[in-house]
């Protein structure tokens, strides 16, 4: 009995080893397994992202940016886990320069926790060699008043064509530029402001390649969204047309 039980140690002794082993590789192989699952989650989220970008892209250099979760990305930016987020990328034409915009909801560098920042990204694109650097045309933004008053608020700027943001870009983007204090937080933090409603902000972007002049912007972004183009286009034509005569 006593040889016996010698003789079991050591073969449970091996048994239990070899559960070891095989504990550890199926720990192992999990592991991979997991570590396989983040990757393909992370390539997912990417090509959601690129799917959302194709969604609302646009060729006509302008674009409607749609903020949701109004409240969760400003406390990320109040927080610093997140400073800043981009806009979909959109064109001036099907052949024409990729732009994008960067909003810094809680403010950027002398403007943070007092306004908005709202920046203009130039973007490389396959495009750039054939396009006239350095980009100069002026940027509108248009922050939407969501009710039927509409006291939409609008900036423009001109480029600085010495700045490096403005030059034929080298990397996927330029350095942001733009108007630090685009737009005061006082106004947003007030309950039933009319720039947040359901807790979505909307944000036009839009590259003037016709230079239209400053008293006719708030006619422009007053125009229905949902127009075409062309009749948003033709619109504005007349517009200016009929305020010309009246001038004359």
């Amino acid at each position: 009995e006593s040889l016996q039980i010698h003789v079991t140690i050591p073969t449970l002794t091996e048994e239990l080893s070899k559960v070891k082993l095989s504990i550890e590789e199926s720990n192992a192989f999990l592991e991979g397994v997991k570590h396989n699952q983040d990757i393909l989650n992370q390539d997912l989220a990417s090509l959601q992202e690129k799917i959302n970008d194709f969604q609302y892209v646009s060729y006509d250099g302008t674009l409607v940016w749609k903020i949701t979760n109004f409240q969760e990305k400003m406390l990320d930016a109040q927080c610093e886990r997140q400073t800043s987020i981009y806009s979909p990328p959109f064109y001036s034409s099907p052949t024409g320069y990729k732009m994008r915009a960067r909003l810094y909801l809680n403010g950027d560098g002398n403007a943070r926790r007092t306004h908005m920042s709202l920046f203009f990204v130039l973007m490389r694109s396959v495009n750039d060699p054939i396009l006239k650097f350095p980009f100069n045309y002026k940027v509108t933004f248009c922050l939407y008043d969501q009710t039927p008053a509409q006291r939409h608020i609008i900036d423009s700027f001109r480029p600085d064509i010495r700045s490096s943001s403005f030059q034929r870009p080298r990397s996927d983007m330029n350095i942001a530029s733009g108007i630090p204090k685009f737009f005061s937080l006082e106004i947003i933090r007030q309950e039933g402001n009319p720039y947040v409603r359901d807790d979505t902000m909307f944000i036009k972007v839009m590259v003037d390649f016709g230079d239209i002049h400053k008293t006719l912007l708030p006619y422009v972004l007053s125009l229905n969204p949902g127009l075409p183009t062309h009749v948003q286009q033709a619109m504005i034509k007349r517009e200016a047309e009929r305020r010309s005569q009246q001038r004359s």
